[in-house]
């Protein structure tokens, strides 16, 4: 299981430009709303998750060495935890989890982004 990181922890560490926020929903799902900054790495279809992760990371993260934070929609969404492990078995040190997921971000009123941003 990957180590977690709470709403307040996160806000903080997006507005110092402190971390990567990967965003595992469906590609449309990342289109219509993302926390600010995310890039998208889709973990479903489940099955395709450390496919899209392979193919993904190396040009999305660069750095195997910057704090990343991985999320999905919910606490029962599995998609934040296929990349997230995938991503430390790539050799992506610093991965933390969003557990609760942009519908708890959208909860606490914080901002998110489209792709049309």
């Amino acid at each position: 299981m990957l180590p977690l990181i709470t709403r307040e922890q996160l806000r903080k560490e997006i507005a110092a430009n402190a971390v990567v926020v990967i965003d595992t929903m469906p590609a449309d799902y990342y289109a219509r709303e993302h926390l600010p900054g995310a890039v998208n790495i889709p973990g479903f279809p489940y099955e395709e998750a450390a496919r899209f992760t392979e193919e993904l990371a190396p040009r999305l993260l660069p750095d195997p060495g910057v704090p990343l934070v991985v999320y999905c929609a919910n606490v029962p969404c599995r998609n934040s935890e296929l990349v997230g492990a995938r991503l430390v078995e790539l050799g992506y040190a610093n991965v933390r989890k969003y557990r609760e997921g942009i519908e708890d971000w959208v909860s606490g009123e914080l901002p998110t982004e489209s792709a049309a941003a």
